[in-house]
Protein backbone atom coordinates (compact mmCIF):
# COMPACT_ATOMS: atom_id res chain seq x y z
CA UNK A 1 0.00 0.00 0.00
CA UNK A 2 1.01 3.66 -0.86
CA UNK A 3 -0.10 6.59 1.23
CA UNK A 4 -1.00 9.43 -0.54
CA UNK A 5 1.72 11.99 0.54
CA UNK A 6 4.40 11.74 -1.77
CA UNK A 7 7.56 11.48 0.83
CA UNK A 8 10.00 9.41 2.50
CA UNK A 9 8.36 7.90 5.97
CA UNK A 10 10.77 7.15 8.79
CA UNK A 11 10.31 3.36 10.62
CA UNK A 12 9.77 4.24 14.15
CA UNK A 13 9.87 5.53 17.48
CA UNK A 14 11.10 4.62 20.58
CA UNK A 15 10.76 5.77 24.43
CA UNK A 16 11.82 3.92 27.76
CA UNK A 17 11.49 5.18 31.34
CA UNK A 18 13.38 3.94 34.30
CA UNK A 19 11.30 5.71 37.79
CA UNK A 20 11.06 5.42 41.33
CA UNK A 21 8.71 3.03 42.61
CA UNK A 22 5.51 5.58 42.65
CA UNK A 23 6.19 6.25 38.72
CA UNK A 24 3.49 4.87 37.06
CA UNK A 25 5.68 4.21 33.60
CA UNK A 26 2.57 2.80 31.24
CA UNK A 27 0.44 6.73 31.01
CA UNK A 28 4.54 8.33 31.14
CA UNK A 29 5.69 5.97 28.20
CA UNK A 30 2.09 7.06 26.73
CA UNK A 31 2.82 10.66 26.60
CA UNK A 32 6.27 9.57 25.16
CA UNK A 33 4.89 8.00 22.11
CA UNK A 34 2.32 10.43 21.42
CA UNK A 35 4.57 12.90 21.28
CA UNK A 36 6.32 10.30 18.53
CA UNK A 37 3.27 9.73 16.45
CA UNK A 38 4.89 11.56 13.43
CA UNK A 39 7.51 8.79 13.48
CA UNK A 40 4.99 5.81 12.92
CA UNK A 41 1.36 4.91 12.51
CA UNK A 42 0.84 1.66 11.30
CA UNK A 43 1.56 0.48 15.11
CA UNK A 44 2.07 0.99 18.43
CA UNK A 45 2.89 -0.74 22.11
CA UNK A 46 3.87 -0.67 25.67
CA UNK A 47 5.89 -3.38 28.11
CA UNK A 48 5.92 -2.75 31.83
CA UNK A 49 7.81 -4.06 34.53
CA UNK A 50 7.35 -3.41 38.39
CA UNK A 51 10.91 -3.75 39.84
CA UNK A 52 9.28 -4.46 43.61
CA UNK A 53 7.09 -7.11 41.97
CA UNK A 54 7.88 -11.10 41.48
CA UNK A 55 10.74 -11.81 39.26
CA UNK A 56 10.43 -11.76 35.83
CA UNK A 57 6.78 -9.72 35.69
CA UNK A 58 6.35 -8.25 32.80
CA UNK A 59 2.77 -6.77 31.38
CA UNK A 60 2.37 -5.26 27.43
CA UNK A 61 0.03 -4.27 25.23
CA UNK A 62 0.10 -3.37 21.45
CA UNK A 63 -1.97 -2.96 17.93
CA UNK A 64 -2.43 -2.24 14.93
CA UNK A 65 -2.93 1.98 14.71
CA UNK A 66 -2.47 5.10 16.57
CA UNK A 67 -1.48 5.35 20.17
CA UNK A 68 -5.05 6.68 20.99
CA UNK A 69 -6.21 3.78 19.10
CA UNK A 70 -4.29 1.16 20.50
CA UNK A 71 -4.46 2.62 24.27
CA UNK A 72 -7.34 3.49 26.04
CA UNK A 73 -7.56 4.34 29.67
CA UNK A 74 -8.43 0.52 31.23
CA UNK A 75 -5.79 -0.77 29.12
CA UNK A 76 -3.09 1.62 30.42
CA UNK A 77 -4.33 1.34 34.25
CA UNK A 78 -3.82 -2.58 33.88
CA UNK A 79 -0.08 -1.98 32.73
CA UNK A 80 1.41 -1.82 36.21
CA UNK A 81 4.91 -1.36 37.00
CA UNK A 82 7.62 1.31 37.14
CA UNK A 83 10.05 1.24 34.06
CA UNK A 84 9.09 0.40 31.10
CA UNK A 85 9.54 0.92 27.15
CA UNK A 86 7.18 1.77 24.04
CA UNK A 87 7.21 1.83 20.21
CA UNK A 88 5.61 3.80 17.74
CA UNK A 89 6.20 2.04 13.94
CA UNK A 90 6.57 2.39 10.28
CA UNK A 91 7.80 -0.54 8.48
CA UNK A 92 10.51 -0.73 6.38
CA UNK A 93 12.00 -4.27 7.32
CA UNK A 94 9.11 -6.89 7.57
CA UNK A 95 5.11 -6.56 6.93
CA UNK A 96 3.15 -4.40 8.51
CA UNK A 97 1.47 -6.51 10.56
CA UNK A 98 0.63 -6.95 14.47
CA UNK A 99 3.12 -10.04 14.71
CA UNK A 100 5.84 -7.57 13.54
CA UNK A 101 4.58 -4.64 16.02
CA UNK A 102 7.26 -3.79 18.99
CA UNK A 103 8.63 -3.70 21.81
CA UNK A 104 9.24 -7.57 21.16
CA UNK A 105 8.86 -9.38 24.83
CA UNK A 106 10.62 -12.67 25.52
CA UNK A 107 10.32 -15.58 27.95
CA UNK A 108 13.85 -17.78 28.04
CA UNK A 109 16.04 -19.52 30.52
CA UNK A 110 17.40 -17.19 32.20
CA UNK A 111 13.94 -14.36 32.91
CA UNK A 112 12.68 -11.74 30.38
CA UNK A 113 13.60 -8.81 28.29
CA UNK A 114 11.66 -6.83 26.06
CA UNK A 115 13.00 -4.40 22.96
CA UNK A 116 12.24 -1.59 20.91
CA UNK A 117 14.18 -0.82 17.88
CA UNK A 118 14.27 1.49 15.35
CA UNK A 119 16.27 1.53 11.93
CA UNK A 120 17.13 -0.98 9.89
CA UNK A 121 19.70 -3.95 10.15
CA UNK A 122 20.90 -5.00 6.71
CA UNK A 123 22.76 -8.61 8.14
CA UNK A 124 19.72 -9.16 9.81
CA UNK A 125 18.70 -12.33 7.78
CA UNK A 126 22.26 -14.27 8.06
CA UNK A 127 21.67 -13.44 11.75
CA UNK A 128 17.97 -15.20 11.47
CA UNK A 129 19.06 -18.27 9.45
CA UNK A 130 21.87 -19.06 11.70
CA UNK A 131 19.22 -18.46 14.46
CA UNK A 132 16.54 -20.89 12.66
CA UNK A 133 19.12 -23.35 12.69
CA UNK A 134 19.52 -23.59 16.33
CA UNK A 135 15.57 -24.09 16.43
CA UNK A 136 14.20 -20.66 17.16
CA UNK A 137 10.67 -19.85 15.54
CA UNK A 138 9.75 -16.57 14.65
CA UNK A 139 6.49 -14.97 15.04
CA UNK A 140 7.15 -11.86 12.83
CA UNK A 141 9.46 -11.14 9.77
CA UNK A 142 11.01 -7.86 10.82
CA UNK A 143 15.00 -7.37 12.25
CA UNK A 144 13.92 -5.92 15.38
CA UNK A 145 12.33 -9.81 16.24
CA UNK A 146 15.55 -11.43 15.38
CA UNK A 147 17.82 -8.33 17.93
CA UNK A 148 15.48 -9.53 20.35
CA UNK A 149 16.08 -13.50 20.29
CA UNK A 150 20.06 -13.01 19.55
CA UNK A 151 20.57 -10.95 23.29
CA UNK A 152 18.23 -13.95 24.76
CA UNK A 153 20.47 -16.10 23.48
CA UNK A 154 23.88 -14.28 24.09
CA UNK A 155 22.40 -13.76 27.84
CA UNK A 156 22.45 -17.57 28.10
CA UNK A 157 26.64 -17.52 27.72
CA UNK A 158 27.53 -14.19 29.44
CA UNK A 159 26.82 -12.16 33.15
CA UNK A 160 24.90 -9.82 32.38
CA UNK A 161 21.85 -8.48 30.05
CA UNK A 162 24.44 -5.76 28.89
CA UNK A 163 26.63 -8.24 28.55
CA UNK A 164 25.27 -10.09 25.54
CA UNK A 165 23.82 -6.51 24.20
CA UNK A 166 26.86 -5.59 23.76
CA UNK A 167 28.40 -8.34 22.20
CA UNK A 168 24.80 -8.78 20.06
CA UNK A 169 25.62 -4.97 18.96
CA UNK A 170 28.87 -5.63 18.15
CA UNK A 171 27.31 -8.09 15.02
CA UNK A 172 24.92 -5.23 14.34
CA UNK A 173 25.31 -3.35 10.89
CA UNK A 174 23.46 -0.56 9.91
CA UNK A 175 21.21 1.99 11.58
CA UNK A 176 19.58 1.18 15.40
CA UNK A 177 18.19 2.51 18.28
CA UNK A 178 17.80 0.00 20.89
CA UNK A 179 16.14 0.07 24.21
CA UNK A 180 16.15 -3.18 26.30
CA UNK A 181 14.29 -3.59 29.47
CA UNK A 182 14.59 -6.30 31.89
CA UNK A 183 12.86 -6.49 35.12
CA UNK A 184 15.51 -4.29 37.16
CA UNK A 185 17.19 -2.66 34.36
CA UNK A 186 16.49 0.09 31.43
CA UNK A 187 19.26 -0.13 28.75
CA UNK A 188 19.80 2.61 25.70
CA UNK A 189 22.01 1.46 22.52
CA UNK A 190 22.56 3.87 19.74
CA UNK A 191 24.49 2.56 16.80
CA UNK A 192 27.99 3.19 16.24
CA UNK A 193 27.62 5.91 13.54
CA UNK A 194 24.78 7.54 14.58
CA UNK A 195 22.45 6.95 11.90
CA UNK A 196 19.42 6.83 14.49
CA UNK A 197 18.92 9.32 17.04
CA UNK A 198 18.31 8.55 20.42
CA UNK A 199 18.69 10.84 23.24
CA UNK A 200 18.60 10.73 27.82
CA UNK A 201 16.60 12.76 29.84
CA UNK A 202 15.40 13.44 33.41
CA UNK A 203 11.70 14.10 34.93
CA UNK A 204 11.75 14.15 38.51
CA UNK A 205 13.64 11.53 39.84
CA UNK A 206 13.03 9.39 36.35
CA UNK A 207 15.31 8.90 33.47
CA UNK A 208 14.07 8.86 29.82
CA UNK A 209 15.50 7.34 26.54
CA UNK A 210 13.52 8.52 23.57
CA UNK A 211 14.08 9.02 19.85
CA UNK A 212 13.64 12.65 20.04
CA UNK A 213 14.03 15.42 22.84
CA UNK A 214 10.59 16.69 22.17
CA UNK A 215 9.10 13.14 24.00
CA UNK A 216 10.98 13.99 26.92
CA UNK A 217 9.49 17.43 27.62
CA UNK A 218 5.87 16.16 26.81
CA UNK A 219 6.56 14.85 30.20
CA UNK A 220 7.35 17.74 31.39
CA UNK A 221 10.92 15.93 31.98
CA UNK A 222 14.65 17.97 30.59
CA UNK A 223 16.89 17.16 27.97
CA UNK A 224 20.16 15.58 29.93
CA UNK A 225 22.09 15.04 26.77
CA UNK A 226 22.22 12.49 23.30
CA UNK A 227 23.73 9.59 23.71
CA UNK A 228 26.82 9.40 21.54
CA UNK A 229 26.90 7.29 18.53
CA UNK A 230 28.27 3.50 19.56
CA UNK A 231 27.52 4.59 23.56
CA UNK A 232 24.97 1.84 25.34
CA UNK A 233 23.71 3.48 28.51
CA UNK A 234 22.24 1.34 31.26
CA UNK A 235 20.07 2.46 33.71
CA UNK A 236 19.28 0.53 37.24
CA UNK A 237 18.24 1.93 40.89
CA UNK A 238 22.07 3.00 41.18
CA UNK A 239 21.66 5.45 38.57
CA UNK A 240 23.19 5.31 35.05
CA UNK A 241 26.39 3.83 33.47
CA UNK A 242 27.66 3.78 29.98
CA UNK A 243 29.49 1.74 28.05
CA UNK A 244 31.39 3.27 25.11
CA UNK A 245 32.70 -0.17 23.80
CA UNK A 246 30.99 0.35 20.12
CA UNK A 247 32.32 3.90 20.21
CA UNK A 248 34.09 4.63 16.53
CA UNK A 249 35.39 7.42 15.10
CA UNK A 250 33.26 7.60 12.05
CA UNK A 251 30.37 9.13 12.22
CA UNK A 252 26.91 9.12 9.72
CA UNK A 253 24.41 11.40 11.26
CA UNK A 254 21.14 10.68 8.97
CA UNK A 255 20.71 14.34 7.03
CA UNK A 256 16.78 13.42 6.54
CA UNK A 257 15.87 13.55 10.64
CA UNK A 258 16.88 17.69 10.22
CA UNK A 259 15.01 17.84 6.40
CA UNK A 260 11.92 16.09 7.48
CA UNK A 261 11.44 13.45 10.64
CA UNK A 262 12.27 15.16 13.63
CA UNK A 263 9.95 17.53 15.14
CA UNK A 264 10.03 21.35 14.86
CA UNK A 265 10.86 21.24 18.36
CA UNK A 266 13.62 18.35 18.90
CA UNK A 267 17.26 18.84 19.60
CA UNK A 268 19.01 16.37 18.20
CA UNK A 269 23.08 16.34 18.47
CA UNK A 270 22.97 19.70 19.75
CA UNK A 271 21.55 21.09 16.53
CA UNK A 272 18.14 22.66 16.87
CA UNK A 273 15.65 21.20 14.28
CA UNK A 274 13.81 24.20 13.69
CA UNK A 275 16.70 26.12 13.05
CA UNK A 276 18.07 23.51 10.60
CA UNK A 277 15.09 23.80 8.40
CA UNK A 278 15.50 28.03 8.42
CA UNK A 279 18.91 27.61 7.15
CA UNK A 280 18.04 25.35 4.58
CA UNK A 281 15.34 27.78 3.54
CA UNK A 282 17.20 30.18 3.36
CA UNK A 283 20.41 28.30 1.78
CA UNK A 284 18.09 27.51 -1.18
CA UNK A 285 17.03 31.40 -1.74
CA UNK A 286 20.56 32.55 -1.68
CA UNK A 287 21.47 29.56 -4.19
CA UNK A 288 18.47 29.92 -6.39
CA UNK A 289 17.00 33.10 -6.31
CA UNK A 290 13.34 33.82 -7.86
CA UNK A 291 11.02 37.53 -8.36
CA UNK A 292 8.28 36.35 -7.23
CA UNK A 293 4.91 37.80 -4.75
CA UNK A 294 4.75 35.11 -2.64
CA UNK A 295 6.86 32.33 -0.31
CA UNK A 296 4.56 29.26 0.75
CA UNK A 297 5.05 26.03 1.89
CA UNK A 298 3.79 22.19 1.47
CA UNK A 299 2.11 21.88 4.74
CA UNK A 300 3.63 20.38 7.19
CA UNK A 301 7.05 19.36 5.72
CA UNK A 302 7.94 22.68 3.52
CA UNK A 303 6.77 25.45 6.02
CA UNK A 304 9.60 25.80 8.18
CA UNK A 305 12.49 26.15 4.66
CA UNK A 306 9.86 28.15 3.15
CA UNK A 307 9.95 30.66 6.40
CA UNK A 308 13.62 30.60 5.58
CA UNK A 309 13.55 31.36 1.90
CA UNK A 310 11.41 33.72 2.66
CA UNK A 311 13.43 35.48 5.20
CA UNK A 312 16.75 35.67 3.12
CA UNK A 313 14.73 36.84 -0.04
CA UNK A 314 12.57 39.56 1.44
CA UNK A 315 9.68 37.57 -0.33
CA UNK A 316 6.47 37.40 2.16
CA UNK A 317 5.84 34.20 3.27
CA UNK A 318 1.88 33.44 3.24
CA UNK A 319 0.18 30.01 3.42
CA UNK A 320 -1.59 29.31 1.16
CA UNK A 321 -2.90 25.58 1.67
CA UNK A 322 -6.08 24.39 4.04
CA UNK A 323 -5.03 21.43 5.73
CA UNK A 324 -8.03 19.26 6.33
CA UNK A 325 -6.84 17.34 9.93
CA UNK A 326 -9.44 14.96 9.43
CA UNK A 327 -7.86 12.91 6.45
CA UNK A 328 -5.53 11.01 8.46
CA UNK A 329 -3.65 7.95 8.37
CA UNK A 330 -6.15 5.28 7.49
CA UNK A 331 -6.74 7.39 4.53
CA UNK A 332 -4.35 4.74 1.95
CA UNK A 333 -4.82 4.74 -1.80
CA UNK A 334 -3.61 2.00 -3.85
CA UNK A 335 -3.91 3.43 -7.44
CA UNK A 336 -2.61 6.70 -9.21
CA UNK A 337 -5.89 8.39 -9.68
CA UNK A 338 -7.09 7.59 -6.20
CA UNK A 339 -3.92 9.43 -4.59
CA UNK A 340 -4.46 12.33 -6.60
CA UNK A 341 -8.22 12.62 -5.19
CA UNK A 342 -6.20 12.37 -1.88
CA UNK A 343 -4.13 15.01 -2.01
CA UNK A 344 -7.27 17.39 -2.88
CA UNK A 345 -9.27 15.86 -0.03
CA UNK A 346 -6.13 16.30 2.32
CA UNK A 347 -4.90 19.74 0.74
CA UNK A 348 -7.03 22.91 -0.48
CA UNK A 349 -5.42 26.35 -2.22
CA UNK A 350 -6.49 29.61 -0.39
CA UNK A 351 -7.76 31.73 -3.45
CA UNK A 352 -6.84 34.87 -2.44
CA UNK A 353 -3.56 34.01 -1.37
CA UNK A 354 -2.38 32.68 -4.90
CA UNK A 355 -4.59 34.60 -7.38
CA UNK A 356 -2.77 36.58 -9.85
CA UNK A 357 0.36 36.06 -7.88
CA UNK A 358 3.69 34.53 -8.56
CA UNK A 359 4.09 31.31 -5.96
CA UNK A 360 7.44 30.39 -4.84
CA UNK A 361 6.28 26.58 -3.19
CA UNK A 362 8.77 24.60 -0.83
CA UNK A 363 8.75 21.10 -0.20
CA UNK A 364 11.47 18.64 1.15
CA UNK A 365 11.70 16.31 -1.14
CA UNK A 366 10.25 14.67 -4.04
CA UNK A 367 10.09 11.10 -4.77
CA UNK A 368 7.61 10.27 -7.18
CA UNK A 369 6.16 13.58 -8.38
CA UNK A 370 2.58 12.77 -8.11
CA UNK A 371 1.86 15.24 -5.09
CA UNK A 372 3.47 18.22 -6.16
CA UNK A 373 2.30 17.95 -9.72
CA UNK A 374 -0.78 17.81 -8.11
CA UNK A 375 -0.53 20.56 -5.73
CA UNK A 376 0.46 23.08 -8.81
CA UNK A 377 -1.86 22.43 -10.60
CA UNK A 378 -4.90 23.67 -7.63
CA UNK A 379 -2.51 26.50 -7.54
CA UNK A 380 -2.92 27.68 -11.65
CA UNK A 381 -7.00 26.54 -11.21
CA UNK A 382 -6.85 29.01 -8.28
CA UNK A 383 -5.42 31.61 -10.55
CA UNK A 384 -1.16 31.24 -9.59
CA UNK A 385 0.36 33.18 -12.70
CA UNK A 386 3.88 30.86 -11.59
CA UNK A 387 4.55 28.52 -9.55
CA UNK A 388 8.53 28.11 -8.93
CA UNK A 389 9.42 24.93 -7.26
CA UNK A 390 12.03 24.92 -5.05
CA UNK A 391 12.86 21.71 -2.52
CA UNK A 392 14.71 21.44 1.07
CA UNK A 393 16.65 18.24 -0.38
CA UNK A 394 18.72 17.01 -3.29
CA UNK A 395 16.97 14.74 -5.69
CA UNK A 396 16.72 11.10 -4.31
CA UNK A 397 18.86 9.24 -6.64
CA UNK A 398 19.78 5.59 -4.14
CA UNK A 399 17.32 3.76 -1.98
CA UNK A 400 18.23 4.19 2.15
CA UNK A 401 19.35 0.76 3.47
CA UNK A 402 19.36 1.95 7.42
CA UNK A 403 15.81 2.65 8.12
CA UNK A 404 14.13 5.33 5.93
CA UNK A 405 11.76 4.37 3.42
CA UNK A 406 13.09 5.88 0.34
CA UNK A 407 12.01 3.51 -2.14
CA UNK A 408 13.95 1.34 -4.91
CA UNK A 409 15.34 3.46 -8.02
CA UNK A 410 12.53 2.23 -9.94
CA UNK A 411 10.30 4.61 -8.08
CA UNK A 412 12.54 6.94 -7.71
CA UNK A 413 11.73 10.02 -10.15
CA UNK A 414 14.78 11.42 -10.05
CA UNK A 415 16.97 7.93 -11.42
CA UNK A 416 15.42 8.53 -15.25
CA UNK A 417 14.71 12.02 -15.53
CA UNK A 418 16.73 15.41 -15.47
CA UNK A 419 15.65 18.50 -13.31
CA UNK A 420 13.82 19.91 -16.46
CA UNK A 421 12.14 16.73 -17.55
CA UNK A 422 11.10 16.55 -14.08
CA UNK A 423 10.42 20.26 -13.86
CA UNK A 424 7.93 19.91 -17.27
CA UNK A 425 6.26 16.33 -15.76
CA UNK A 426 4.91 18.03 -12.62
CA UNK A 427 4.00 21.55 -14.73
CA UNK A 428 6.65 24.17 -12.60
CA UNK A 429 7.32 26.92 -14.49
CA UNK A 430 11.01 26.08 -12.65
CA UNK A 431 12.14 23.79 -10.29
CA UNK A 432 15.69 23.79 -8.11
CA UNK A 433 16.97 21.30 -5.43
CA UNK A 434 19.37 22.00 -2.75
CA UNK A 435 22.72 21.31 -2.89
CA UNK A 436 24.51 18.68 -0.86
CA UNK A 437 27.52 21.59 -0.45
CA UNK A 438 24.52 23.19 1.30
CA UNK A 439 24.30 20.62 4.06
CA UNK A 440 26.95 22.24 6.27
CA UNK A 441 24.90 25.18 6.09
CA UNK A 442 22.36 23.17 8.03
CA UNK A 443 24.03 21.43 10.28
CA UNK A 444 27.46 22.77 10.11
CA UNK A 445 30.26 20.42 10.64
CA UNK A 446 27.98 17.65 12.53
CA UNK A 447 29.26 14.02 9.89
CA UNK A 448 26.09 13.16 8.28
CA UNK A 449 24.83 10.30 5.96
CA UNK A 450 23.40 11.42 2.97
CA UNK A 451 23.55 8.18 1.14
CA UNK A 452 20.29 8.43 -0.24
CA UNK A 453 21.40 11.64 -2.70
CA UNK A 454 25.44 10.91 -3.87
CA UNK A 455 25.42 6.72 -2.94
CA UNK A 456 28.02 6.92 -0.82
CA UNK A 457 26.55 4.59 2.22
CA UNK A 458 28.74 4.53 5.31
CA UNK A 459 28.03 0.33 5.74
CA UNK A 460 28.25 -1.14 3.11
Amino acid sequence: MILCDDRPHEECGVFGIWGSEEVDAAHAVYYGLTALQHRGQESAGIVVCDTLGPIGNICAHKGMGLVSEVFHPEVLDKLKGNIGIGHVRYSTAGASCIENAQPFSLNYAKGTLALAHNGNVINAKDMKEELTKEGAVFAGTSDSEVIAYSIARERMNTASIEEATINVARKLKGGYALLIMSPQKLIGVRDPLGLKPLCLGKAGDSYILASESSAITAVDGVLIRDIAPGEIVVITKDGIQSETKLVSEKKAHCIFEYIYFARLDSHMDDISVYDARIRGGMALAKRYPVDADVVTGVPESGLTAAVGYSKHSGIPFIPAFNKNSYVGRTFIKPTQSERASAVHMKLSVIESVVKNKRIVLIDDSIVRGTTIAGLIDMMRKAGALEVHVRISSPPFLYPCFYGTDVPDNSQLIATEHSTEQIRMQIGADSLEYMNIEDFEQMTGDLEICKACFDGKYPVK
